[in-house]
């Protein structure tokens, strides 16, 4: 529609009923699997866990099954990726805690000349994350929600919601469960020194095995909370 102002040249008004457009901040879009995705690391965290061990073996069958070459390969990889993950913008340290990750599992191949020494340091990180996520449920500091209340910077609000609390409880034994499985499967091919089968595994139970893990605990942790509970984002605190 236009009009005619006093100067004669025709002016378009806005339709009846269209309100003008609003500037403010955009409506969040509803919690789903990715933004869980988000908060616990997702594929770059994978990236970490994976490149170094795949350089590491690629390294060692180039050089005749060299240690010293595997680890050479191994840590200019690591470095590679923490010098990605910096330009990237990621907290400097996670990339400081990525990269000497890759050196100390270096170190202890290059102590004890076995190849398979260069996953030592993986076999045992996981037999204590299992253990701290079982402890954090049976002190009813479930680590899911210590890890997401965090991100969404709700301190410890999360905890006074009794249904919050049972369900990141059950989703936490879900990621609990990831960890025993990395170790039962880890423990006897490092102990049987079968360093392709350990670079396999190391791959195949990583980025899948998160990605199974956000998926299950999300349908969990959304299925133990009640009817009309407004989310993860909204800690309900009793009155």
């Amino acid at each position: 529609m236009t009009g005619t102002p006093r100067d004669g040249r025709p002016t378009r008004q806005r339709p009846a009923g269209n309100p003008p457009a609003s500037h403010g901040p955009a409506p969040q879009p509803p919690e789903q699997v990715e933004s869980l995705a988000g908060l616990l690391g997702g594929r770059g965290g994978a990236i970490d866990a994976t490149l170094p061990p795949v350089a590491f073996t690629a390294g060692w069958l180039a050089t005749g099954r060299s240690v010293v070459g595997g680890v050479a390969v191994a840590v200019l990889a690591g470095t590679a990726v923490a010098l990605w993950r910096w330009r990237r913008g990621d907290r400097p340290r996670a990339v400081l805690i990525g990269l000497l990750a890759v050196c100390l599992a270096a170190v202890v191949a290059l102590r004890t000349g076995r190849a398979a020494d260069f996953f030592a340091v993986q076999v045992f990180s996981n037999l204590a994350s299992a253990l701290v996520w079982v402890v954090s449920i049976v002190v009813r500091r479930p680590l899911l929600g210590v890890v997401v209340g965090a991100a969404l910077r709700q301190r410890g609000r999360w905890r006074r919601d009794p249904a919050l609390l049972r369900a990141y409880g059950r989703g936490s034994w879900v990621w609990a469960a990831t960890y025993v499985l990395r170790v039962a499967v880890f423990l006897p091919l490092w102990l049987g020194g079968q360093v392709l089968a350990l670079t396999v595994a190391r791959v195949a139970l990583t980025w899948p095995l998160v990605a199974a893990a956000l998926t299950v605990s999300w349908v969990v942790v959304r299925r133990a909370l009640p009817a009309g509970h407004p989310g993860l984002r909204h800690p309900v605190e009793p009155g």
